[in-house]
């Protein structure tokens, strides 16, 4: 890729970035981190209230709690509610491919193809604290307080 003296790679290559507008109401962040697919969710019965949610790599263990560590109601044997929005909500951002090779699901990563294909009632519950993924998502908000610029902010991806 040749660049003009007054045209920066990311002007360059900006094409190549697909953007689409994202309902952050529902799951207000999603990442890809430490071996897991972790995030927050909105609770459906109350604006004051947000879940932490997470599956592993390799185990598809999962997990959702409040951010205060108090277990989902809806989280049993399988995964509840939350944590299907948070699975949704990855693939959306990082695509399907993406998102089963970082999980290491078992068999052909070819083979998933939408989020019903993802295995996650092999994986079991495992408590963790809701505070390293809580503490995260306040560290990505910090970024609305920014000024507006015209130069890009990787770590605010998730958020277009």
């Amino acid at each position: 890729m040749i660049l003009k003296s007054s045209q920066s790679s990311f002007d360059a290559r900006k094409d190549l970035f697909k953007v689409t507008r994202t309902n952050i109401k529902k799951v207000p962040f999603v990442e890809l981190f430490n071996g897991r697919l972790q995030g927050v969710v909105s609770s459906r019965s109350s604006d004051k209230l947000v879940y932490t949610a997470f599956f592993e790599a390799g185990t598809l263990n999962y997990y959702c709690s409040t951010n205060n560590n108090r277990r989902c109601a809806g989280l049993f044997d399988h995964p509840c509610s939350h944590l299907y929005h948070l699975l949704r909500k990855g693939v959306h951002a990082y695509g399907v491919e993406a998102v089963a090779q970082y999980l290491n699901v078992a068999g052909k990563v070819a083979k998933i193809k939408n989020i019903d294909d993802f295995p996650i009632r092999s994986g079991k519950i495992k408590k963790k604290s809701a505070s390293e993924i809580f503490s995260r998502f306040l560290n990505y908000l910090r970024y609305l307080e920014l000024e507006s610029s015209s130069q890009p902010i990787p770590e605010m991806s998730w958020f277009i």
